[in-house]
């Protein structure tokens, strides 16, 4: 699918997820069922997702914490999949610098950063070693609620 500007003006316009289709296409000056058409398009090629978000830190007992991984092997697209199917998991990148993975996790109550690694990680092979970074304060970051 081309992404146009047309479509990158919708997206935007989505940042607030409840905006209804006919506000979006009153303000871009076109017709409520090409916002429809094109919004429905770009979720069906997983180009745009509607969800919900929550700042974690706005939840008791929640956090988020950054974690660098090394690999012992160059299989870096095979293990970031892997890794992101993990129980608290938000997102993993392939990333260049010291750290061949980034992973963002999502902790609440009953389950930190003790249960994800020896529960979690714990299951991946290859990995060299991990270093933790726990987030204490954020600025804009929202997050789905995957727990």
């Amino acid at each position: 699918m081309k992404i146009d500007s047309t479509n990158i003006d919708i997206i935007r316009e989505l940042k607030q997820g409840k905006k209804s289709f006919k506000k979006i296409a009153d303000k871009l000056a076109i017709t409520e069922n090409t916002v429809r058409a094109r919004v429905n398009k770009l979720q069906e090629e997983d180009i745009l997702e509607i969800c919900g978000l929550v700042d974690p830190a706005k939840l008791p007992g929640h956090r988020v914490v950054i974690i660098g991984i090394k690999l012992s092997e160059m299989n870096l697209v095979e293990k970031g999949e892997e890794i992101s199917k993990l129980k608290g998991v938000i997102s993993v990148s392939v990333v260049t610098g010291r750290f061949d993975l980034l992973v963002f996790v999502l902790f609440k109550k009953g389950f930190g950063l003790l249960e994800f690694y020896t529960e979690e990680i714990a299951q991946i092979h290859g990995i060299r070693s991990v270093e933790t970074f726990v987030v204490y304060k954020s600025y804009n970051l929202k997050v789905p609620y995957i727990l």
